[in-house]
């Protein structure tokens, strides 16, 4: 058996996608209904700069199918500040805004970090401390995401593997890529597009990163990528892959082509 993979893109209102993604016909107010229906998930980007409501929530739940899942990126005053364990207060005030108006439609909860930000074992321990593991009866996932070359050793990658979470790979230019498993999903955020690709990726690029989800939903861990720590045995794991920032109006392109390369 292997696990579920999704793919998807960062957010569904953006004006250049209305006509490369978004076909002549489809209103303003139905890009949603329209790009859950093209892709299997999405990654909600707004909750990063301000407080969503929770009759948001309840619209995006209702609006998409039964099957389709939302990641929800943290509010930036849960991760920006200098000491991460006295989060609390942020982490509680972001998880009560209505993010269980999503039901099960709730995916992994993305926690993304300054790129200035080093690695404090003991201040980022507390922190994962302070990420419940669930909401009301609903289980929570959780992902981070580091963007300081610090986090790029086996202790970190063992932190986290103790408290459940998972690591984002990132595929950028900018900021490291970290490819080990550390929970029961993958979560792979690809920042490369380019306006030169058809799909946004070249056509060898998204066969290996299709190659790669299967492996990881599989319980394997693709053997082209290298390790910090060994590796970590499961049975199978879900594996979430966004097309992120890059060439932004390609990533729609990108994700569909994955989609059928998975099937």
């Amino acid at each position: 058996m292997s696990g579920a993979i999704r793919v998807g893109i960062g957010g569904w209102t953006f004006e250049p996608w209305r006509g490369p993604f978004y076909t002549a016909g489809v209103r303003q107010a139905d890009e949603l209904k329209f790009a859950s229906r093209a892709v299997t998930a999405i990654e909600i980007n707004g909750t990063y700069y301000s407080t969503q409501k929770a009759t948001s929530f309840r619209k995006w739940h209702d609006e998409t199918p039964d099957d389709f899942i939302f990641s929800v990126k943290a509010n930036r005053f849960c991760t920006n500040r200098r000491e991460l364990s006295g989060a609390k207060d942020s982490i509680d005030h972001f998880i009560g805004s209505g993010l269980d108006e999503l039901k099960t439609k709730l995916g992994p909860i993305l926690w993304q970090f300054m790129p200035t930000k080093k690695f404090d074992p003991e201040d980022f321990e507390g922190f994962l401390t302070l990420l419940p593991k669930k909401l009301g009866a609903l289980p929570m996932r959780h992902v981070v995401e580091v963007r300081h070359e610090s986090f790029v050793n086996a202790d970190f990658v063992t932190l986290v593997r103790k408290y459940g979470a998972a690591i984002v790979l990132a595929d950028s230019d900018d900021h490291p890529l970290i490819a080990d498993p550390s929970t029961d999903f993958v979560y792979l955020r690809l920042q490369k597009s380019q306006e030169k690709h058809a799909d946004g990726y070249a056509p060898a690029a998204l066969k290996t990163w299709a190659a790669r989800a299967k492996a990881w939903a599989g319980g394997a861990t693709p053997d082209d990528l290298l390790l910090l720590a060994p590796a970590a045995s499961a049975k199978k794991r879900d594996v979430f892959v966004f097309f992120i920032s890059g060439d932004k109006v390609k990533n729609p392109a990108a994700a569909q082509a994955v989609i059928k390369l998975i099937k």
